[in-house]
């Protein structure tokens, strides 16, 4: 079996210093011949790489390097990505953000796989949408893999849509995607959540204004105990509730509703409010180290197990997912 010709991620250029492309690929094979090619490239240039894919192909990557993988910084993004919403401040920014100005940095970065989940895909198109204006403007090469092979027509329709170059299966060179527009994926996969459930067994379900915020957190807290949620994952549910609850008084109009319930091994968490979210990228910004306040829905993204989010013109749901 011959080894495909490594593809080649598009050149970056005084006009185009952010480079994000997506490379399709079938198998192990053409997974190699486009990712280690892109990460011996950068070490031999002497610039920063990393490498955040699950688990399984990131073992491939490493294997293949061999000593050179010793230079590489490795994320498994199966456990550092499993809340799409964390992955660019708390894996992407975290490495850029860290590496001495005037060096490219690259990065290979596989946020979609099979096997996500249905509440989590949404997420996952959002995420990589917004890859493009996070980074808009700095010198970062992200080269994103997606496999033909697994994933089913919509999600590598998506990732044409949300790359704007890509690289087909076993293809040396890139091309310009003819469907590229993630502005249409943010708004398309703003879509209204599954309806929480309404009172009953195993349900908390109660109104919040700036009078009961402490009522609410301590209430969502033992609902949460008696759910299966103990330890450090309980306190992340106290803290979420605080935070969210305190964004729907002060961003969302002074009151807001609460629901915590269980699904599968999941405890939910929905905070519902009359604001609107105008800011896609809300919650996705690193922190700034001056920065006072504004931090709720990072602080919400870098715990939670998954965030889901719909806002329209009557008001804003936000959906957390925490692992029992």
């Amino acid at each position: 079996m011959s080894v495909p010709r490594p593809a080649r991620p598009p050149a970056a250029g005084p006009a185009q210093p952010f480079v994000h492309p997506a490379l399709f690929y079938a198998d192990a094979l053409q997974y190699l011949a486009g990712t280690v090619p892109f990460v011996r490239g950068a070490l031999d240039a002497g610039e920063p790489v990393a490498v955040a894919v699950p688990g399984e192909n990131l073992r491939l990557i490493r294997d293949a390097l061999g000593a050179d993988a010793d230079a590489v910084r490795f994320v498994d993004m199966r456990e550092a990505g499993r809340n799409p919403g964390r992955i660019l401040p708390g894996v992407l920014h975290a490495f850029a953000d860290a590496q001495p100005p005037g060096l490219r940095v690259h990065i290979v970065g596989e946020p979609v796989w099979a096997g996500r989940t249905a509440a989590e895909y949404p997420a996952c198109a959002q995420h990589e949408a917004l890859i493009n204006a996070a980074f808009q403007g700095r010198r970062v090469t992200i080269l994103c893999p997606y496999d033909t092979a697994r994933l089913d027509a919509r999600a590598l329709a998506d990732a044409h849509a949300t790359h704007p170059a890509v690289i087909p299966p076993g293809a040396a060179t890139h091309r310009p995607s003819r469907a590229y527009a993630p502005e249409d994926v943010v708004a398309r996969y703003n879509e209204p959540l599954p309806p929480a459930p309404g009172t009953g067994p195993g349900v908390l379900a109660l109104a919040f204004d700036a009078d009961s915020l402490s009522t609410a957190r301590h209430l969502a807290t033992e609902h949460g105990a008696r759910l299966g949620l103990s330890g450090l994952r309980l306190e992340d549910l106290a803290l979420i509730t605080s935070e969210l609850t305190t964004n729907s008084v002060v961003h969302g109009g002074g009151s807001g509703a609460l629901t915590v319930w269980a699904e599968g091994g999941y405890v939910l968490c929905q905070v519902r409010d009359r604001g609107r979210l105008t800011d896609p990228l809300a919650g996705r910004r690193p922190a700034s180290r001056d920065q006072r306040g504004g931090r709720g829905l990072l602080i919400v993204n870098l715990v939670a197990d998954l965030v889901r989010t719909h806002t329209g013109r009557d008001g804003t749901t936000v959906r957390i997912h925490l692992a029992r």
